[in-house]
């Protein structure tokens, strides 16, 4: 995914083919619900006796895509490779989290804390 930011908002572009297992080409996120970003070294993709998988794919160390459901919250996936995956926390919104992949993560997470001022 690519992750654009605006004046006042978070766009992401979901990238290749992707949009067909996200359902999805683009997410546009106010920076006012965005609570954050960060890499998280430990994260592997959603388990499936854990969560509940709705319009979601999910084919093992190759792709998870789409909405799934985990510790009781609605989070959005689009990462080929966890290695690669920020998580982008957020409030008042479908989502309480996104999880994608990037090319280049501490880049994205640093230009995400940037827009929200916590440099």
């Amino acid at each position: 995914a690519e992750v654009e930011l605006t004046e006042d908002t978070l766009i992401v572009h979901v990238r290749g083919m992707d949009w067909i297992f996200a359902l999805k080409s683009r997410l546009e996120i106010p920076l006012s619900h965005v609570m954050g970003a960060e890499v998280d070294p430990d994260l592997g993709p959603p388990e499936w006796w854990k969560s509940l998988r709705f319009t979601a794919t999910q084919i093992p160390w190759v792709v998870s895509a789409g909405t799934f459901y985990q510790e009781g919250e609605r989070v959005s996936w689009d990462v080929h490779d966890p290695q690669k995956a920020v998580v982008i926390r957020l409030r008042d919104e479908r989502y309480a989290r996104l999880v994608i992949g990037v090319d280049d993560p501490p880049a994205t997470v640093r230009a995400v804390q940037e827009a929200l001022g916590e440099e």
